[in-house]
């Protein structure tokens, strides 16, 4: 038990340093290229950030692991949401542009209600599915992209000055391969290890991947999110975490339906033996997110009372899943 628990840590650290090293060559690259910075956050920090998730998910759905791919992508919105933006939110609320939240706010609530109500009618889903939430993920990155050309004062707000460090061309390309492979080895060992940890414990896959899987994955997000709040910029972390949450409904699970369709776990049961995933997970997947966007949306600010409730609610969720 020793080993597989120590070799899943060591998947985390591979996919923390992984992303870092993969997001530094990738910027490196785009900016060698003379992208518009904001062109490079929107598409490939924010891609950056969510390839453990990807990776895991995938290295799952290979393995015809469903309940750790399932779970992986699910969890990953709620802590992101219940813990992540959580934090930022009760140590630092204040106002947020809601024009910047509306458009990656209106395309999760599309997509999870989708993923939500496949789950709930069919209880499976087939590989054009998957397909289909790629073609959204494309689609959104698009319409992303011509938004914030044709509106750049709606992204001022997320404007820093950094000190950008000039690497040779091919230390960069080096970043960009090594950072990828260290992802790839750090999800093989994330959810190999996982499985083995789940089956000591004698708990679902899914609540391993619905948990620890998850947090690990949003390992990115949260360091993102603590940045931010030392540099006094709370409100940047939000529309990360929301963008992150988009694409893990629609390129994280997309890629697992994709590559392998499955149906929807169906280890953990309440009330005589309806499928909790069905009647607790993905109502509090839409639930905690209306909790954190809705006021954005609506008074254009964020108060602490949210935060201590989504806090409350991760907290509640965590024990749920190895209690129940």
């Amino acid at each position: 038990m020793l080993v597989p628990v120590l070799l899943f840590l060591v998947g985390f650290a591979l996919l923390i340093k992984g992303g870092d090293w993969f997001v530094d060559g990738a910027v490196g690259i785009a900016r060698r290229f003379h992208l518009p910075e904001l062109l490079i956050g929107a598409t490939i920090v924010s891609v950056g950030t969510t390839l453990p998730e990807v990776m895991v998910s995938s290295q799952a759905a290979m393995q015809g692991n469903a309940g750790i791919s399932y779970g992986n992508a699910i969890g990953s919105i709620i802590c992101n949401t219940s813990l992540i933006a959580a934090i930022t939110i009760t140590v630092s609320p204040g106002k947020v542009n809601p024009k910047s939240f509306s458009l990656p706010t209106a395309f999760f609530f599309a997509a999870a209600l989708s993923y939500a109500g496949i789950a709930w009618t069919l209880g499976s889903f087939q590989r054009w599915m998957g397909f289909a939430y790629l073609a959204v993920f494309v689609t959104y990155m698009l319409v992303s992209t011509l938004q914030m050309k044709r509106h750049p004062e709606l992204a001022e707000e997320e404007d820093e000055e950094t000190e950008v460090k000039e690497r040779p061309f091919a230390m960069e390309l080096l970043l960009l391969v090594v950072g990828a492979a260290t992802i790839a080895l750090g999800a093989r060992f994330l959810v190999d290890n996982g499985t083995l940890i789940a089956a000591a414990l004698g708990v679902p896959d899914s609540v391993i991947g619905l948990t620890m899987v998850a947090l690990g994955t949003s390992l990115p997000e949260l360091i993102t999110a603590i940045t931010s709040l030392i540099k006094g910029h709370g409100s940047l972390s939000l529309g990360n975490i929301i963008g992150a949450n988009l694409f893990n409904i629609v390129l994280v699970s997309g890629a697992s339906i994709a590559i392998s369709p499955f149906a929807i776990p169906a280890e953990k049961t309440v009330l005589g033996g309806i499928n909790s995933s069905l009647v607790i997970d993905l109502p509090l997947m839409l639930g905690v997110m209306a909790i954190m966007c809705l006021p954005a949306l609506i008074k254009g600010k964020l108060q602490r009372w949210q935060g201590i409730l989504l806090l409350c609610i991760y907290a509640s969720f965590t024990v749920y899943q190895f209690v129940a």
